[in-house]
């Protein structure tokens, strides 16, 4: 016969192994639930951290408490601890049955119940459950229950008590040390320094590196003309007041048809040759001018 329990209630139990399963539903946006188990000494505290079994100590020195891992059933996901009542030390006198979720509250998980079986019977009934329900809904890791001893026997109580700081906070109550690193906070992210090298000192915005002791500074760059381009495929040269014609030096006054101006006489400067003749000349005609013999092919007949 299965027990539904109460927060607050007990049950003796007769089997010598039992397992505590935790089940809850999957679905969008339920976190992961991990099973652990803490050992508590007299005074209610651990004894060292090796009575600590959780995901990174599965099992407890002793042999007799151990985690069996997640599985997946029809009802939904599981994460057991099994517990060798019968081989646990005299020293340790509760076992702490606690179910955390990394950083999300456990009001996002559904259907959350813990379930003792006895491992050693053939049967899927368990023996008792208990619907574990957050009180506030701000909580992150909750003790499902306890196996505390009870005279020669033990018995089971469902609680329900959560802890808003997590898996952390409630094994650091019951004495466990948290290691001092993972509290300490992340370092602030520095620059590094580039090493010391020997070369140039360093340059301000705008104005050229200093030149190296005993050498002179270079004169200051000049802006790099644009070259001529070449005509015809010759090289440029130095252009002359006018440019040339048709690749030919040109002449101080402009041919005329092609033939060279010549230089300007009194009383006709600027007068230009006809039709590529010489001009006539100007001025008085000369008093002593003869004509030449004429032969006497030139006599009028």
């Amino acid at each position: 016969m299965t027990h539904a329990m109460l927060k607050g209630s007990n049950v003796p139990l007769e089997a010598t192994t039992v397992r505590a399963v935790l089940r809850w539903t999957p679905g969008q946006g339920v976190p992961d639930v991990d099973a652990s188990a803490l050992l508590l000494g007299p005074g209610g505290r651990v004894r060292s951290d090796e009575d600590f079994v959780f995901y990174n100590q599965p099992r407890h020195p002793s042999g007799t408490v151990w985690r069996l891992g997640k599985k997946r059933v029809a009802e939904g996901l599981t994460d057991t601890i099994q517990t060798e009542l019968t081989g646990v030390e005299s020293e340790v006198g509760r076992i702490l049955i606690v179910a955390s979720a990394d950083g999300v509250t456990f009001d996002r998980v559904r259907a959350l119940r813990i379930l003792l079986y006895d491992a050693a019977g053939t049967g899927e009934e368990a023996l008792a459950y208990f619907d574990v329900k957050p009180e506030t809904g701000e909580e992150t890791a909750l003790i499902c229950g306890e196996l505390y001893r009870r005279g020669e026997g033990w018995k089971f109580r469902a609680l329900g008590e959560g802890y808003s700081n997590g898996l952390k906070g409630l094994a650091t109550d019951f004495g466990i040390s948290v290691d001092e690193a993972e509290a300490a906070e992340e370092p602030t992210a520095s620059v590094p320094t580039p090493p010391t090298t020997a070369g140039p000192a360093p340059t301000t915005a705008g104005q050229p590196p200093s030149a190296p002791e005993g050498s002179r500074p270079l004169p200051p760059e000049q802006p790099a003309g644009v070259p001529a381009q070449p005509g015809y495929g010759y090289p440029p040269q130095q252009p002359p007041v006018t440019q040339p014609a048709y690749g030919y030096p040109q002449p101080t006054s402009p041919p005329v048809y092609g033939y060279p101006q010549p230089p300007a006489t009194a009383g006709a400067a600027g007068a230009r040759p006809g039709y590529g003749y010489p001009p006539p000349p100007t001025g008085a005609p000369d008093p002593d001018f003869r004509l030449p013999p004429q032969g006497p092919q030139f006599i009028g007949r």
